[in-house]
């Protein structure tokens, strides 16, 4: 067996630039055309070592991953060298998932979009049979599909393999895992001994190893060593949130951030129908996949978002296999997945066809040990985000409203009810934009529109620094513990960052209500020294929260969370009180003037 080791960078849509170009490779005019159109520069290392071999005949073993660009390299040669006279099958494709056999299908119909007269055919389990059996009956020069439909087929007489030139085992680890070996085994036994076979995995058991030794003819091994998990024209960012602040911070993301369409990912079925409901009540057009789904409604929702119908989909990993939609520009992992192979597949699902694409990773504070292990893994570290704030969501609304104002003067319908208004405004003698102001109401949630600042899970910080009352020790309460004005004792800790760490504020009240899942009331006043900080905190945390917040870092700086023992013995409580009073008349000549 020759063998042939390329480094790669996966990802459907990276190609190396130095390397050779497909018409290097032999590709023909009808294909590269085909190519230009789906946006595809040059090759990737699996399609530069892959193709040369299939077109001049040789069987070939791909070793590469989800993602390196496969499909094209098996596509492109069988595409060239099909004998398209007669109507049974010359090539058969088989993959593991019914998700898998549909992109593969499409693949192929854009690859051959300059072939005319060729017939590209999906067939797999959750589909009518009377759908496929018209297929085949017209003619299918590609069958693309799943062991088991491909075998109930052969069993029934409608699937013909007699002339098959071309067979390509897709993602054949998977397929053994799955249970299909025997079903496998049997399919190229009972194909031409003749046939050209492919076979690609991304791992090499023994039972591939064997499939390869007794139905594959001197194959060519080609090995994709990836250089890094994911996708390098993919942004990857995270946030720190809490479990109960999920969907006001997904809210906030989807109001402020410019996206075409998104999916979402949750880890259970249940979560997906719970959160693609709450997303619509937000007014959002999302919907929910998942196992349970009935195939024909699966299928009509991935064509919702392919059409623009649908912007968001909410699913979990399994339903999302083989999902390949251009539009998606943003995937969000609402649940962070507990291994680096599920995240990576997860954002694979942006980022297609020389489209650049953004991931967010929504982390739980006792997830930080997830995130590290997906930075150390993927070898690539992940940018943190501030969510957007209060302010601009509601700025974001107001742009939104005035959008909404200016497409509608250009309706041609705008004389029809300008002549109702003036009519209305002469009898009622109302202004003018009290009318609209009225109108608008009708449209919008008046009580609503504005997001209200109590639902801020993250302090602004000069606000923070402004709005905290000043700190009292004029009273006969120990420095360690103050009553709160709206109940409930507060305690003063000492955290290990300060000035010289250049922290703020709000950055000190965001890591630690993330961190040990605090409300903004359950601050007080924050005092940054050069040092260190001083922040007032209930009394009472639980053990759990105070642990959680010991290892939490501001600035790369472990804070070390403790209760402040207070001044020593020979600094008055008249002075500190005087510096924090004089603290805070700097601090009010720093506020912006209204």
């Amino acid at each position: 067996m020759n063998t042939h080791q390329v480094d790669s960078v996966p990802g459907d849509n990276d190609r190396d630039a130095a390397g050779p170009s497909f018409a290097d490779l032999g590709v023909d005019d009808r294909i590269l055309a085909a190519i230009a159109d789906v946006g595809y520069e040059s090759p990737s290392p699996i399609q530069a070592a892959t193709i040369p071999p299939l077109l001049a005949g040789t069987d070939v073993v791909g070793l590469a991953q989800t993602g390196t660009g496969k499909t094209a390299a098996f596509a492109i040669p069988i595409l060239m060298g099909l004998a398209m006279a007669g109507r049974t099958p010359r090539a058969l494709v088989l993959a593991p998932t019914r998700e898998l056999a549909i992109q593969v299908a499409e693949a192929f119909g854009r690859y051959a979009a300059h072939i005319p007269g060729l017939h590209v055919l999906p067939i797999y389990g959750g589909q009518s049979y009377g759908v496929q059996l018209s297929g085949l009956r017209r003619g299918a020069h590609v069958v693309v599909g799943t062991p088991g439909r491909v075998i109930d087929h052969l069993e029934k007489g409608t699937l013909d393999l007699s002339q098959l030139q071309y067979l390509v085992l897709d993602e054949a680890d998977e397929m053994l895992k799955m249970g299909f070996q025997e079903d496998v085994e049997r399919i190229l036994a009972d194909t031409p001994t003749d046939k050209q076979v492919a076979l690609f995995s991304a791992t090499m058991p023994a039972a591939i190893r064997k499939i390869s030794k007794q139905y594959l003819r001197s194959p060519a091994e080609i090995t994709v060593k990836a250089k890094t998990s994911t996708n390098t024209n993919i942004t990857q960012r995270w946030v720190l949130v809490s479990h109960q602040r999920k969907l006001d911070a997904l809210t906030r993301v989807l109001e402020v951030e410019s996206f075409e369409a998104m999916i979402i990912f949750v880890r259970t079925k249940q979560a997906t129908e719970e959160l693609a409901e709450k997303l619509r009540a937000r007014g959002f057009s999302a919907a929910a996949i998942n196992g349970d789904i009935a195939q024909n409604q699966r299928e009509r929702t991935i064509g919702q978002l392919k059409s623009g119908a649908l912007d968001i989909l909410v699913a979990t990993d399994v339903a999302a296999r083989g999902l390949d939609v251009d539009r998606i520009s943003h995937v969000v992992n609402y649940d962070i997945p507990h291994d680096t192979e599920s995240y990576v597949h997860r954002i694979g699902r942006t980022g297609r066809a020389g489209r650049s694409g953004e991931a967010l990773l929504f982390v739980a504070p006792r997830e930080r040990h997830l995130l590290k292990s997906i930075e150390r893994t993927t070898r690539h570290p992940l940018t943190e985000m501030q969510l957007p704030s209060v302010e601009d969501v509601n700025a974001q609304r107001v742009a939104k409203f005035g959008d909404t104002i200016t497409e509608n003067l250009a309706s041609a319908n705008l004389a029809l009810f300008r002549k109702l208004i003036e009519d209305y405004e002469n009898e009622h003698n109302i202004p003018l934009a009290d009318i609209a102001a009225a109108l608008a109401v009708g449209s919008y949630d008046g009580d609503n529109f504005f997001m209200e600042p109590e639902s801020e899970p993250v302090e602004r910080p000069r606000r923070a620094a402004r709005e905290r009352p000043a700190r009292r020790f004029d009273d006969d309460r120990p420095r360690g513990a103050h009553q709160r004005t709206g109940g409930g004792d507060l305690a003063t800790y000492r955290i290990s960052v300060g000035k010289r760490h250049r922290v703020v504020p709000g950055a000190i009240v965001g890591a630690i209500a993330n961190e040990g899942g605090l409300r903004r009331s359950d601050f007080g006043h924050i005092s940054i020294r050069p040092d260190h900080s001083l922040v007032e905190l209930p009394a009472q945390l639980p053990a759990e929260t105070l642990e959680a917040l010991r290892r939490t870092r501001i600035s790369g700086v472990l804070i070390q969370l403790q209760l402040d023992p207070g001044p020593p013995q020979q600094r008055t409580f008249s002075r500190g009180q005087r510096r924090d009073r004089e603290g805070g008349k700097r601090a009010e000549r720093r506020k912006p003037r209204s």
